[in-house]
């Protein structure tokens, strides 16, 4: 089955992809870190029971991970994939994510709550993102009684997720704002409409390889459908705006942009180390000379597949070891070198 990041989606350009989450607690239970080991397991075992009772194909979708019989470097890989978060990955509870074949969904277990419910799509895909989140809790929910509250909504243990609980976020590629300084200003005007922007990582992150994740901070007061909307139309302002300037870049300075992005793929192609903060940064130019049409023989897939490939967890999980820095960029280079070589060879075969 192939992964959902296999795929390009619409607006890929800009849009690296799509994610909805939505975060649930048992009302019988008290919130994760208040409750105890047989509660926290009886949350994984009663959500299985939910989704898959009566859905005997749909179990056949999905895997449940049990974050105490993983390795440091399996979690850490899915936290890479974006899969479950850092906190869950770090967390003492009984906690464990089920995650489908094609890696587009996970639910996350005892983690902040009882339940993330959490679809990953490629482009500009929030609604279909939000349709399968939506199925999946509306199976849980005919099971499970939620702590809901009918004056907020869904009670949840951030007070920042009251309400609808929803988190949405799109993941943009903008170098061409970066390059030119005016993300400064679009960073100050999505906190000003109340957005958070963030790194490629979430939270505490830095926007490496120029991607940022934008995504609302208010759940309160608003519908799911409200703040899906409002997210999609403020991210179209900001495609916009990095649509025309990579134009305006490259006509203005055509030949600087092109000697930049070649001068990556030449480093990527040839390199025999490389760390990962040159590694996103050089994908990123390449990126954009795809999407330029600069390059051929890539496309924005392979620059997915290399983005998540180069990861120290996914590095080392190939490896099938623990790896030092050093040893980490030989392979990093090695495998970005490979890719790129591979990709080369089959153009060379049609």
């Amino acid at each position: 089955m192939n992964k959902w990041y296999i795929d390009i989606g619409p607006d890929s350009d800009v849009v690296v992809s799509s994610r909805i989450r939505l975060a649930r607690n048992f009302k019988e239970y008290p919130f994760p870190q208040r409750s105890l080991p047989e509660q926290q397991e009886n949350v994984i075992r009663e959500t299985c029971d939910a989704l898959f009772s009566n859905n005997p194909k749909l179990q056949d979708s999905f895997s449940l991970m049990r974050f105490k019989e993983l390795s440091p470097v399996e979690k850490q890989v899915l936290v890479e994939k974006h899969l479950v978060s850092k906190e869950l990955a770090e967390s003492s509870l009984e906690v464990g994510a089920l995650i489908s074949k094609d890696e587009q969904i996970s639910i996350m277990f005892n983690e902040e709550d009882h339940l993330r419910i959490q679809c990953l799509a490629s482009g500009m895909q929030l609604e279909k993102a939000f349709d399968i989140c939506n199925y999946l809790d509306n199976l849980i929910s005919e099971k499970i009684e939620y702590a809901f509250n009918d004056t907020i909504g869904y009670l949840t243990s951030c007070p920042t997720n009251v309400g609808t609980a929803i988190r949405v976020s799109l993941q943009l590629h903008l170098p061409a704002l970066t390059m030119t300084g005016y993300i400064r200003s679009i960073l100050e005007s999505c906190g000003k409409l109340g957005l958070a922007v963030r790194g490629l990582y979430g939270e505490n992150t830095e926007a490496s390889g120029n991607m940022y994740q934008i995504s609302n901070q208010i759940t309160l007061g608003k519908s799911e459908n409200d703040i899906v909307m409002s997210i999609k139309s403020i991210s179209y302002q900001i495609i916009e705006q990095e649509r025309l300037l990579r134009t305006k870049l490259l006509s203005k300075s055509g030949n600087v942009l092109e000697d930049r992005i070649m001068r990556s793929y030449g480093i990527l192609r040839y390199c025999r180390n490389l760390s990962s903060d040159e590694a996103l940064q050089k994908l990123s130019d390449v990126r954009l000379g795809i999407d330029l049409g600069l390059i051929t023989g890539l496309t924005e897939i392979d620059i997915n597949e290399m983005i998540l490939g180069i990861q120290p967890g996914s590095l080392q999980k190939t490896a099938g070891k623990l790896l030092n820095q050093e040893e980490r960029d030989y392979l990093r280079a090695n495998y970005v070198r490979k890719h790129i070589e591979d990709k080369s060879e089959d153009k060379g075969k049609e």
